[in-house]
């Protein structure tokens, strides 16, 4: 966990706080962040190493319980995010899992948002059961259903906003009134919205997580994630996990993070506006049934998304006729954009929910989401935003 900031850094703006949040520079006086490519650190003496391990000092012990890279990497997304600790994982699924079971135990209860990332999806459904857990999913944007699921002693909370790939836009204040009342703590996935655009905490949720791999790197180099949140939950259920399981966060990748926080304000806000004119676009584009964006009128959840976010985000899904045949087709015509399931990228990426990122859940449950055999989940880059336009235009005539 990354010790405490810069002098004054509390008090800057978020963009200062993307480029000189974290830094502490050694005595050669770096200008860019110091990389600590080690395993482990030496004890000029052996009651060093004995007071270190007791706890009697702090210091860097191993790297899979800290680093100095590591560590300004966590500090930066901590200072922007306005959370009391942060934690660097290997990636965005090791944050997530490990965020869950830090909360768990057999016995527990879990409510979540039907609309997951389909990794998220699995680990609700099908592992926290094995180890006792109950699971309940509800309709993220019904707030009936989760004051039915919540009228009960429930430990933890777990939803997307906006969730993958289906961009459904939950109430966070709401949900965290419920959470906290049945007793629980809200885990929010804010990886599409980024902390730009988004601070959970501030509307209530108790525990953050990110897939660093996509905005915060966003330039498709490397893996991380992260958890934030509070001192305490660090304190008693998140450090003897991450100690003793080790999803580490490597000094190498975290220093990459560190390079893309500088630039991820500037990168989001382009990414925006390419995607709202792409979004537009779409929706006057003949054989497009629908396009799902949060920042056009017609998204159901509209006025909540200017409420919550800055900025409507970088992704947007549209269904097409003609199926998962044409679907495919399209993806196969496209010259700019590439054909993969990440996003958050620098360059335009299309996938095809039905039969990637979400393949393993049945027929049924995905119509239930909306993910149809014609979605396609399109993340909007930073090319030019009339060569993606023209790219799509001519897709969508093949």
């Amino acid at each position: 966990m990354a010790g405490s900031g810069h002098a004054g850094s509390r008090e800057w703006r978020p963009q200062t706080k993307l480029v000189r949040g974290g830094l502490d520079r050694t005595q050669h006086r770096e200008t860019a962040e110091a990389l600590y490519l080690t395993s482990g650190f030496v004890y000029d003496r052996a009651e060093d190493a004995e007071a270190a391990f007791k706890g009697d000092v702090q210091r860097y012990i191993y790297t899979r319980y800290g680093n100095p890279t590591v560590g300004a990497f966590e500090e930066r997304l901590r200072l922007l995010e306005g959370a009391e600790f942060c934690s660097a994982t290997s990636s965005g699924m090791s944050a997530v899992f490990t965020a869950l079971t830090a909360l768990l135990k057999a016995g527990d209860r879990v409510v979540a948002s039907r609309a997951l990332f389909g990794s998220c999806s699995y680990i609700i459904s099908d592992f926290l059961p094995r180890y006792g857990v109950e699971t309940v999913f509800v309709d993220g944007t019904d707030l009936a259903q989760w004051e039915k699921a919540l009228s009960k002693p429930t430990q933890c909370v777990f939803l997307e906003t906006p969730s993958n790939p289906t961009l459904e836009i939950i109430d966070l204040g709401r949900v965290a009134e419920l959470t906290h009342a049945a007793g629980g703590k809200l885990v929010v996935d804010n990886v599409l919205a980024t902390p730009m655009l988004q601070r959970p905490l501030e509307f209530g949720a108790d525990i953050v997580v990110y897939s660093a791999t996509k905005h915060i790197d966003g330039q498709g180099r490397a893996l991380a994630g992260a958890i934030l949140g509070p001192k305490s939950y660090y304190k008693d259920n998140l450090q003897p996990l991450l100690r003793h399981t080790g999803p580490a966060c490597s000094p190498f990748n975290a220093w990459i993070m560190l390079k893309g926080l500088e630039t991820m304000d500037i990168r989001v806000e382009r990414h925006c506006r390419n995607a709202q004119e792409v979004a537009e676009f779409l929706e006057k584009q003949p054989g497009v049934k629908r396009v799902i964006y949060p920042g056009l009128k017609s998204h159901p959840q509209y006025e909540l998304a200017k409420r919550q976010m800055k900025l409507p985000g970088s992704v947007l899904s549209f269904e097409i006729d003609g199926g998962k045949e044409r679907a495919f087709r399209i993806q196969n015509a496209f010259e700019i954009i590439d054909i993969s399931n990440n996003l958050g990228d620098t360059k335009s990426i299309v996938t095809h929910p039905a039969t990637t990122t979400h393949q393993r859940l049945p027929e049924e449950e995905r119509l239930r989401l909306g993910i149809t055999a014609g979605l396609l989940r399109l993340s909007v880059g930073l090319e030019d935003v009339e060569d993606i336009k023209d790219d799509l235009a001519a897709a969508l005539r093949a």
